[in-house]
Protein backbone atom coordinates (compact mmCIF):
# COMPACT_ATOMS: atom_id res chain seq x y z
CA UNK A 1 0.00 0.00 0.00
CA UNK A 2 3.47 2.27 1.18
CA UNK A 3 4.50 1.60 -2.21
CA UNK A 4 1.49 2.20 -3.96
CA UNK A 5 1.20 5.35 -2.52
CA UNK A 6 4.53 6.33 -3.01
CA UNK A 7 3.96 5.39 -7.26
CA UNK A 8 1.41 7.42 -7.61
CA UNK A 9 2.70 10.37 -5.60
CA UNK A 10 5.27 9.92 -7.99
CA UNK A 11 3.21 10.33 -11.17
CA UNK A 12 1.85 13.49 -9.83
CA UNK A 13 5.24 14.82 -9.17
CA UNK A 14 6.26 14.37 -12.50
CA UNK A 15 3.07 15.33 -14.13
CA UNK A 16 3.51 18.86 -12.17
CA UNK A 17 7.67 18.70 -13.64
CA UNK A 18 6.86 18.22 -16.85
CA UNK A 19 4.36 21.11 -17.20
CA UNK A 20 6.95 23.65 -15.50
CA UNK A 21 9.64 22.03 -17.72
CA UNK A 22 7.49 23.07 -20.86
CA UNK A 23 5.42 25.74 -19.93
CA UNK A 24 7.55 27.15 -17.20
CA UNK A 25 8.60 30.78 -18.55
CA UNK A 26 6.59 33.57 -17.36
CA UNK A 27 7.57 37.01 -19.06
CA UNK A 28 6.70 40.47 -17.45
CA UNK A 29 4.66 42.63 -19.34
CA UNK A 30 6.08 46.29 -20.87
CA UNK A 31 4.06 49.22 -21.27
CA UNK A 32 4.80 51.78 -24.07
CA UNK A 33 3.91 54.58 -21.60
CA UNK A 34 5.50 57.55 -24.14
CA UNK A 35 3.40 55.85 -27.10
CA UNK A 36 0.34 57.72 -25.72
CA UNK A 37 1.44 61.18 -26.54
CA UNK A 38 1.57 59.98 -30.09
CA UNK A 39 -1.88 58.43 -30.14
CA UNK A 40 -0.25 55.10 -30.32
CA UNK A 41 -2.84 53.11 -28.03
CA UNK A 42 -5.44 50.36 -27.62
CA UNK A 43 -9.02 50.47 -28.32
CA UNK A 44 -9.95 52.57 -25.04
CA UNK A 45 -6.70 54.86 -25.54
CA UNK A 46 -4.28 53.07 -22.58
CA UNK A 47 -0.79 52.12 -23.89
CA UNK A 48 0.49 49.12 -25.79
CA UNK A 49 2.26 46.93 -24.58
CA UNK A 50 4.61 43.92 -25.06
CA UNK A 51 6.77 40.84 -23.04
CA UNK A 52 10.31 40.34 -24.12
CA UNK A 53 12.75 37.83 -22.88
CA UNK A 54 15.99 38.95 -23.62
CA UNK A 55 18.40 36.98 -25.65
CA UNK A 56 21.74 35.50 -24.59
CA UNK A 57 25.25 34.06 -25.68
CA UNK A 58 25.15 33.75 -29.22
CA UNK A 59 21.74 35.39 -29.65
CA UNK A 60 22.47 38.31 -27.69
CA UNK A 61 21.89 40.62 -30.97
CA UNK A 62 19.00 37.86 -32.77
CA UNK A 63 15.60 39.34 -32.95
CA UNK A 64 11.97 37.28 -32.47
CA UNK A 65 8.93 39.73 -32.65
CA UNK A 66 6.27 37.78 -32.78
CA UNK A 67 2.48 39.62 -32.78
CA UNK A 68 -0.45 38.24 -30.94
CA UNK A 69 -3.95 37.24 -32.54
CA UNK A 70 -7.23 37.61 -31.42
CA UNK A 71 -9.89 38.70 -33.96
CA UNK A 72 -10.96 41.55 -35.43
CA UNK A 73 -14.04 44.06 -34.76
CA UNK A 74 -15.59 45.64 -37.93
CA UNK A 75 -18.61 47.76 -36.31
CA UNK A 76 -18.51 50.41 -33.30
CA UNK A 77 -20.70 47.27 -31.43
CA UNK A 78 -18.10 44.31 -32.27
CA UNK A 79 -15.37 47.18 -31.15
CA UNK A 80 -17.00 48.13 -27.86
CA UNK A 81 -17.75 44.61 -27.18
CA UNK A 82 -13.19 44.56 -26.87
CA UNK A 83 -12.40 47.46 -25.57
CA UNK A 84 -12.61 46.52 -21.89
CA UNK A 85 -11.08 43.07 -22.47
CA UNK A 86 -7.37 42.28 -23.26
CA UNK A 87 -7.99 42.61 -27.01
CA UNK A 88 -8.89 46.17 -26.55
CA UNK A 89 -7.17 47.25 -23.48
CA UNK A 90 -3.81 46.88 -21.89
CA UNK A 91 -5.60 47.38 -18.55
CA UNK A 92 -7.11 43.92 -18.86
CA UNK A 93 -4.25 42.23 -20.13
CA UNK A 94 -2.00 40.02 -17.56
CA UNK A 95 1.07 40.94 -16.74
CA UNK A 96 3.20 37.43 -16.63
CA UNK A 97 3.00 35.40 -19.90
CA UNK A 98 3.77 32.28 -21.05
CA UNK A 99 6.07 31.65 -23.20
CA UNK A 100 6.29 28.56 -24.60
CA UNK A 101 6.78 27.04 -28.49
CA UNK A 102 8.86 29.63 -30.90
CA UNK A 103 9.11 31.98 -27.44
CA UNK A 104 10.66 29.34 -25.39
CA UNK A 105 13.97 29.87 -24.39
CA UNK A 106 14.36 25.91 -23.97
CA UNK A 107 17.10 24.95 -26.86
CA UNK A 108 15.43 21.65 -26.45
CA UNK A 109 12.00 22.52 -27.14
CA UNK A 110 13.10 25.60 -29.23
CA UNK A 111 16.33 24.63 -31.04
CA UNK A 112 16.99 27.80 -33.41
CA UNK A 113 15.52 30.52 -31.53
CA UNK A 114 15.71 29.74 -27.83
CA UNK A 115 18.61 32.36 -27.12
CA UNK A 116 17.12 35.07 -28.87
CA UNK A 117 15.56 37.78 -28.09
CA UNK A 118 12.06 37.46 -27.87
CA UNK A 119 9.19 39.69 -27.92
CA UNK A 120 5.41 38.93 -28.14
CA UNK A 121 3.25 42.45 -28.90
CA UNK A 122 0.13 42.26 -27.18
CA UNK A 123 -2.86 43.37 -29.60
CA UNK A 124 -5.27 45.36 -28.70
CA UNK A 125 -6.43 47.42 -31.78
CA UNK A 126 -8.72 45.21 -33.33
CA UNK A 127 -7.32 45.84 -37.14
CA UNK A 128 -4.00 43.70 -37.53
CA UNK A 129 -2.27 46.63 -36.18
CA UNK A 130 -3.37 48.94 -39.41
CA UNK A 131 -5.38 51.36 -38.37
CA UNK A 132 -5.20 54.97 -38.06
CA UNK A 133 -8.13 57.36 -37.44
CA UNK A 134 -7.47 59.96 -35.68
CA UNK A 135 -10.68 61.61 -34.51
CA UNK A 136 -12.66 59.91 -31.47
CA UNK A 137 -15.62 60.46 -30.97
CA UNK A 138 -16.31 60.91 -26.94
CA UNK A 139 -19.45 59.31 -27.11
CA UNK A 140 -17.43 55.87 -27.73
CA UNK A 141 -14.04 57.03 -26.36
CA UNK A 142 -12.64 54.16 -29.22
CA UNK A 143 -9.63 54.37 -30.56
CA UNK A 144 -8.28 52.93 -34.02
CA UNK A 145 -4.81 53.62 -33.75
CA UNK A 146 -3.18 49.97 -35.29
CA UNK A 147 -0.70 51.20 -37.45
CA UNK A 148 0.62 53.81 -34.76
CA UNK A 149 1.01 51.12 -32.56
CA UNK A 150 2.94 49.41 -34.63
CA UNK A 151 5.76 52.12 -35.14
CA UNK A 152 5.64 52.91 -31.40
CA UNK A 153 6.32 49.49 -30.19
CA UNK A 154 9.46 48.95 -32.79
CA UNK A 155 10.79 52.29 -31.80
CA UNK A 156 11.23 50.99 -28.18
CA UNK A 157 12.39 47.93 -29.36
CA UNK A 158 14.80 49.62 -31.74
CA UNK A 159 16.05 51.64 -29.14
CA UNK A 160 16.75 48.31 -26.24
CA UNK A 161 19.08 47.08 -28.56
CA UNK A 162 16.92 45.74 -32.04
CA UNK A 163 18.80 48.57 -34.14
CA UNK A 164 22.28 46.43 -33.60
CA UNK A 165 20.01 42.91 -34.87
CA UNK A 166 21.92 40.92 -36.75
CA UNK A 167 18.91 38.31 -37.14
CA UNK A 168 15.69 39.53 -37.24
CA UNK A 169 12.29 37.19 -37.75
CA UNK A 170 8.52 39.26 -37.66
CA UNK A 171 6.47 36.49 -37.11
CA UNK A 172 2.53 36.07 -35.62
CA UNK A 173 -0.30 34.34 -35.00
CA UNK A 174 -4.03 34.03 -36.58
CA UNK A 175 -4.88 37.89 -36.78
CA UNK A 176 -1.18 38.56 -35.68
CA UNK A 177 0.16 36.03 -38.75
CA UNK A 178 -2.08 38.62 -40.96
CA UNK A 179 0.05 41.43 -39.15
CA UNK A 180 3.44 39.41 -40.01
CA UNK A 181 2.80 39.49 -43.87
CA UNK A 182 1.23 43.43 -43.83
CA UNK A 183 3.96 44.60 -41.69
CA UNK A 184 6.75 42.59 -43.46
CA UNK A 185 8.45 45.05 -45.41
CA UNK A 186 8.05 47.62 -42.77
CA UNK A 187 9.78 45.92 -40.60
CA UNK A 188 12.79 45.47 -43.09
CA UNK A 189 12.95 49.10 -43.58
CA UNK A 190 13.02 49.92 -39.83
CA UNK A 191 16.46 47.60 -39.37
CA UNK A 192 19.71 48.46 -41.18
CA UNK A 193 21.49 47.27 -43.99
CA UNK A 194 22.96 43.93 -43.85
CA UNK A 195 20.53 42.78 -41.11
CA UNK A 196 19.38 38.98 -42.30
CA UNK A 197 15.54 39.67 -42.04
CA UNK A 198 12.43 37.21 -42.69
CA UNK A 199 9.12 36.87 -41.37
CA UNK A 200 6.69 34.25 -40.46
CA UNK A 201 2.66 33.95 -41.16
CA UNK A 202 1.36 31.08 -38.66
CA UNK A 203 -2.36 30.47 -39.54
CA UNK A 204 -2.65 34.43 -40.95
CA UNK A 205 -3.33 33.26 -44.64
CA UNK A 206 -7.03 34.03 -44.66
CA UNK A 207 -8.72 33.68 -48.07
CA UNK A 208 -11.03 34.95 -50.46
CA UNK A 209 -14.22 32.21 -50.59
CA UNK A 210 -17.53 32.10 -50.12
CA UNK A 211 -19.17 30.55 -47.31
CA UNK A 212 -21.57 27.14 -47.57
CA UNK A 213 -24.54 29.56 -48.09
CA UNK A 214 -22.65 31.29 -51.06
CA UNK A 215 -22.41 34.68 -49.41
CA UNK A 216 -18.91 36.49 -49.31
CA UNK A 217 -19.26 36.90 -45.47
CA UNK A 218 -15.01 37.62 -44.91
CA UNK A 219 -15.18 39.58 -47.79
CA UNK A 220 -18.08 41.86 -46.76
CA UNK A 221 -16.86 41.41 -43.02
CA UNK A 222 -12.76 42.98 -44.01
CA UNK A 223 -14.05 45.59 -46.34
CA UNK A 224 -15.79 46.61 -42.83
CA UNK A 225 -12.69 46.40 -40.75
CA UNK A 226 -10.43 48.29 -43.33
CA UNK A 227 -13.33 51.05 -43.49
CA UNK A 228 -13.81 51.42 -39.58
CA UNK A 229 -10.12 51.96 -38.80
CA UNK A 230 -9.06 53.80 -41.63
CA UNK A 231 -6.29 50.51 -42.65
CA UNK A 232 -6.28 51.71 -46.32
CA UNK A 233 -3.36 53.96 -46.38
CA UNK A 234 -1.60 51.41 -44.22
CA UNK A 235 -2.03 48.24 -46.83
CA UNK A 236 0.52 47.58 -48.93
CA UNK A 237 0.77 49.68 -51.87
CA UNK A 238 1.58 47.73 -53.82
CA UNK A 239 -1.43 46.41 -53.33
CA UNK A 240 -3.45 48.96 -52.83
CA UNK A 241 -2.97 51.14 -55.82
CA UNK A 242 -4.02 47.81 -58.24
CA UNK A 243 -7.01 46.87 -56.02
CA UNK A 244 -10.29 47.62 -54.08
CA UNK A 245 -8.35 48.79 -50.62
CA UNK A 246 -10.56 45.99 -48.66
CA UNK A 247 -8.97 43.01 -50.84
CA UNK A 248 -5.88 43.87 -49.94
CA UNK A 249 -6.55 42.64 -46.26
CA UNK A 250 -6.35 39.18 -47.99
CA UNK A 251 -2.62 37.45 -48.15
CA UNK A 252 -3.45 36.16 -51.75
CA UNK A 253 -3.61 39.49 -52.80
CA UNK A 254 -0.27 40.98 -50.90
CA UNK A 255 2.12 37.92 -50.53
CA UNK A 256 3.16 37.89 -54.29
CA UNK A 257 4.94 41.69 -53.90
CA UNK A 258 6.65 41.41 -50.38
CA UNK A 259 9.94 41.79 -51.14
CA UNK A 260 11.25 40.33 -47.65
CA UNK A 261 11.82 36.61 -47.51
CA UNK A 262 8.37 35.19 -45.80
CA UNK A 263 7.52 31.84 -44.66
CA UNK A 264 3.53 30.73 -44.52
CA UNK A 265 2.58 28.12 -42.53
CA UNK A 266 -0.97 26.91 -42.00
CA UNK A 267 -3.50 24.41 -41.72
CA UNK A 268 -4.92 23.32 -45.44
CA UNK A 269 -7.93 22.83 -43.44
CA UNK A 270 -7.93 25.63 -40.80
CA UNK A 271 -10.22 25.41 -38.41
CA UNK A 272 -10.72 29.29 -37.49
CA UNK A 273 -11.53 29.35 -41.05
CA UNK A 274 -13.58 26.35 -41.66
CA UNK A 275 -15.61 27.70 -38.72
CA UNK A 276 -16.21 31.34 -39.05
CA UNK A 277 -15.32 31.71 -43.14
CA UNK A 278 -16.63 28.69 -45.02
CA UNK A 279 -18.97 27.88 -42.38
CA UNK A 280 -20.19 31.01 -40.13
CA UNK A 281 -23.36 30.21 -37.53
CA UNK A 282 -25.22 32.86 -39.86
CA UNK A 283 -24.96 31.11 -43.08
CA UNK A 284 -26.01 27.63 -40.44
CA UNK A 285 -29.03 28.81 -39.16
CA UNK A 286 -29.73 24.75 -38.57
CA UNK A 287 -26.54 24.67 -36.96
CA UNK A 288 -26.07 21.47 -39.24
CA UNK A 289 -22.04 21.75 -39.30
CA UNK A 290 -21.47 22.22 -35.35
CA UNK A 291 -20.72 18.42 -34.76
CA UNK A 292 -18.16 18.67 -37.87
CA UNK A 293 -16.69 21.68 -36.67
CA UNK A 294 -15.62 20.56 -33.32
CA UNK A 295 -13.88 16.85 -34.93
CA UNK A 296 -13.80 16.25 -38.56
CA UNK A 297 -14.29 12.75 -38.08
CA UNK A 298 -18.04 13.79 -37.78
CA UNK A 299 -18.47 15.34 -40.99
CA UNK A 300 -21.14 14.14 -43.23
CA UNK A 301 -19.52 12.87 -46.79
CA UNK A 302 -21.03 15.94 -48.14
CA UNK A 303 -19.14 18.01 -45.50
CA UNK A 304 -15.76 16.40 -46.04
CA UNK A 305 -16.46 17.32 -49.98
CA UNK A 306 -17.07 20.55 -48.88
CA UNK A 307 -14.01 20.93 -46.83
CA UNK A 308 -11.90 19.39 -49.34
CA UNK A 309 -13.45 21.82 -51.66
CA UNK A 310 -12.16 24.55 -49.28
CA UNK A 311 -8.31 23.19 -49.13
CA UNK A 312 -8.49 23.10 -53.17
CA UNK A 313 -9.39 27.08 -52.84
CA UNK A 314 -6.82 27.60 -50.19
CA UNK A 315 -4.19 25.97 -52.52
CA UNK A 316 -5.29 27.80 -55.69
CA UNK A 317 -5.01 31.49 -53.06
CA UNK A 318 -1.32 30.12 -52.31
CA UNK A 319 0.21 29.08 -55.57
CA UNK A 320 -0.66 32.69 -56.76
CA UNK A 321 1.82 33.98 -53.95
CA UNK A 322 4.43 31.22 -53.58
CA UNK A 323 6.59 31.84 -56.72
CA UNK A 324 9.54 33.02 -55.26
CA UNK A 325 12.50 30.30 -54.05
CA UNK A 326 12.93 33.03 -51.06
CA UNK A 327 9.76 31.81 -49.80
CA UNK A 328 8.73 28.91 -47.24
CA UNK A 329 5.74 26.89 -47.24
CA UNK A 330 4.64 24.51 -44.34
CA UNK A 331 1.01 23.68 -45.51
CA UNK A 332 -0.40 20.57 -43.09
CA UNK A 333 -3.67 18.68 -43.39
CA UNK A 334 -4.32 19.27 -39.69
CA UNK A 335 -7.49 20.15 -38.42
CA UNK A 336 -5.64 23.17 -36.05
CA UNK A 337 -5.44 26.64 -35.69
CA UNK A 338 -1.78 28.41 -34.86
CA UNK A 339 0.72 26.01 -34.34
CA UNK A 340 4.28 28.13 -33.52
CA UNK A 341 3.14 29.29 -29.80
CA UNK A 342 2.13 26.03 -28.04
CA UNK A 343 4.79 23.50 -27.80
CA UNK A 344 2.72 20.56 -28.74
CA UNK A 345 2.56 21.72 -31.79
CA UNK A 346 6.09 23.30 -32.22
CA UNK A 347 8.70 21.36 -31.28
CA UNK A 348 8.03 17.62 -29.53
CA UNK A 349 8.20 14.09 -29.34
CA UNK A 350 4.70 13.71 -30.80
CA UNK A 351 4.56 17.05 -33.04
CA UNK A 352 2.79 16.89 -36.19
CA UNK A 353 5.16 16.16 -39.13
CA UNK A 354 5.15 16.74 -43.00
CA UNK A 355 7.67 15.38 -45.11
CA UNK A 356 8.98 13.49 -41.73
CA UNK A 357 9.94 17.43 -40.32
CA UNK A 358 8.23 19.23 -37.51
CA UNK A 359 7.55 22.94 -37.75
CA UNK A 360 10.22 23.69 -35.52
CA UNK A 361 13.28 22.19 -38.19
CA UNK A 362 11.61 23.56 -40.97
CA UNK A 363 11.27 26.79 -39.66
CA UNK A 364 14.85 27.39 -38.59
CA UNK A 365 16.14 25.65 -41.82
CA UNK A 366 14.77 27.96 -43.93
CA UNK A 367 15.85 30.68 -41.70
CA UNK A 368 19.08 30.08 -41.69
CA UNK A 369 19.52 28.68 -45.22
CA UNK A 370 20.33 25.58 -44.14
CA UNK A 371 17.59 23.75 -46.31
CA UNK A 372 14.55 25.21 -48.53
CA UNK A 373 11.33 24.22 -47.36
CA UNK A 374 8.50 24.08 -49.03
CA UNK A 375 6.22 21.50 -49.10
CA UNK A 376 2.43 20.63 -48.88
CA UNK A 377 0.46 17.68 -47.33
CA UNK A 378 -1.63 15.58 -48.93
CA UNK A 379 -5.31 15.63 -48.65
CA UNK A 380 -7.21 14.37 -45.36
CA UNK A 381 -6.57 11.72 -43.85
CA UNK A 382 -3.56 11.25 -44.62
CA UNK A 383 -1.75 12.17 -42.29
CA UNK A 384 -1.42 10.16 -38.94
CA UNK A 385 0.87 13.06 -37.31
CA UNK A 386 -2.50 15.43 -37.35
CA UNK A 387 -4.68 15.72 -34.63
CA UNK A 388 -7.72 16.34 -35.94
CA UNK A 389 -10.49 17.76 -33.34
CA UNK A 390 -10.80 20.50 -31.68
CA UNK A 391 -12.21 21.28 -28.00
CA UNK A 392 -13.01 25.19 -27.82
CA UNK A 393 -16.28 25.96 -28.94
CA UNK A 394 -17.09 28.09 -32.01
CA UNK A 395 -15.86 31.45 -32.47
CA UNK A 396 -16.87 34.74 -35.01
CA UNK A 397 -14.58 37.12 -36.19
CA UNK A 398 -15.78 39.86 -34.36
CA UNK A 399 -14.96 38.02 -30.84
CA UNK A 400 -12.03 36.37 -32.25
CA UNK A 401 -10.23 32.95 -32.10
CA UNK A 402 -8.78 31.82 -28.86
CA UNK A 403 -5.14 32.02 -30.05
CA UNK A 404 -2.15 33.85 -29.27
CA UNK A 405 -2.15 34.30 -25.13
CA UNK A 406 -5.44 32.72 -24.38
CA UNK A 407 -4.60 29.72 -25.79
CA UNK A 408 -1.63 29.31 -24.54
CA UNK A 409 -3.43 29.89 -20.95
CA UNK A 410 -6.05 27.50 -21.77
CA UNK A 411 -3.78 24.47 -22.40
CA UNK A 412 -1.79 25.41 -19.19
CA UNK A 413 -4.57 25.84 -17.24
CA UNK A 414 -5.90 22.44 -18.97
CA UNK A 415 -2.47 20.78 -18.35
CA UNK A 416 -3.02 21.34 -14.41
CA UNK A 417 -6.15 20.33 -14.29
CA UNK A 418 -5.10 17.30 -16.02
CA UNK A 419 -2.38 16.82 -12.83
CA UNK A 420 -5.19 17.86 -10.78
CA UNK A 421 -7.66 15.08 -11.96
CA UNK A 422 -4.76 12.00 -11.61
CA UNK A 423 -4.43 13.06 -7.49
CA UNK A 424 -8.83 13.05 -7.16
CA UNK A 425 -8.75 9.59 -8.94
CA UNK A 426 -6.26 8.31 -6.95
CA UNK A 427 -7.83 9.35 -4.22
CA UNK A 428 -4.99 11.79 -3.03
CA UNK A 429 -5.03 15.42 -1.62
CA UNK A 430 -4.04 18.09 -3.71
CA UNK A 431 -1.76 20.30 -1.49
Amino acid sequence: MVDSRMGLRFNILACVLLLVKTEGLFVGITYVGNAVAKGAVCLDGSPPAYHLDEGFGTGINSWLVHFEGGGWCNNVTTCLARKNTRLGSSKQMVTQLAFSGILSNRRQFNPDFYNWNRVKIRYCDGASFTGDVQAVNPATNLHFRGARIFLAVMEDLLAKGMKNAENALLSGCSAGGLAAILHCDNFRALLPMGTKIKCLSDAGYFINVNDVSGAPHIRNFFSQVVSLHGSAKNLPFSCISRLNPALCFFPQYVVQQIRTPLFVLNAAYDSWQIKNILAPSVADPRSTWNDCKVDMNNCSPIQLKTMQDFRLHFLSALYKSANSSSKGLYIDSCYTHCQTETQETWFMADSPMLSKTKIAKAVGDWFYDRIPFKKIDCPYPCNPTCPNNVLNQPYHPEKGPRNGSAATEHLILVKWVFCWLIAVQMGLEWA
